[in-house]
């Protein structure tokens, strides 16, 4: 379970003061500094798969973006820091966002073509705070690869399976597909990608 570490703090104290140990990782939710749980190997092996595959994605396709190893997606006007497991950047915009610089933190929708978030323990935020957080952004994309099958019913079904959840951007709010098994994934920003869902859980050893 994710944890609070201290009483409320502000996003310049946070980014000042964390992470203080480069073993774990941290996110502030309004205020609430957060240790994130560790990430077990097939996670990891998930995350290194779906980078590998979009990076050749948007190579081909000569887009400027890239993903950073470590980065925040900040929602204005809040106390609030993410760090998806996988967040791809548009190099171009990045000149627009003030606290790229010095602080590797970006709050811009035009800078964020897509976010990922692999699903642990902590799946809740996954579904629920970043679903919401990434839409108030404007971010176009955000995909949950839920390949343990951790999340609530309500949101993956019952019987619960694992399942990637695709949410894209339509009028200001977000649309959900869901996808599972053979299914190939649509994406609205890599239009052309070829991947199952299957593929994914595979990466991992599901």
């Amino acid at each position: 379970m994710t944890q609070a570490l201290r009483q409320l703090v502000t996003f310049d104290e946070f980014v000042a003061k964390y992470p203080d140990n480069s073993l774990k990782r941290y996110e502030l939710h309004d205020g609430a500094v957060i240790e994130m749980p560790p990430p077990t190997g097939e996670h990891e092996q998930i995350i290194g798969f779906l980078v590998g595959e979009i990076v050749i994605e948007y190579k081909r396709l000569k887009l400027s973006y890239f993903i950073p190893k470590t980065a925040f997606v900040k929602p204005l006007n809040s106390e609030s820091a993410y760090s998806p497991d996988v967040l791809i950047l548009n190099q171009p915009n990045l000149g627009n966002e003030p606290l790229w610089k010095k602080e590797s933190t970006v709050s811009c929708a035009e800078s964020i073509p897509l976010v990922i978030e692999v699903v642990s323990t902590n799946w809740r935020d996954d579904y629920l705070t970043k679903v919401a957080a990434y839409e108030t952004v404007g971010i176009p994309e955000y995909w949950i690869v839920d390949y343990a099958a951790l999340g609530g019913r309500r949101f993956i079904g019952n019987p619960k399976q694992p399942t990637i959840s695709v949410y894209s951007l339509v009028e200001g709010e977000y649309q959900l597909n869901q996808f599972c098994g053979s299914d190939h994934i649509i994406s609205p920003t890599l239009r052309e990608l070829n991947l199952t869902a299957e593929q994914i859980f595979q990466a991992g050893g599901v």
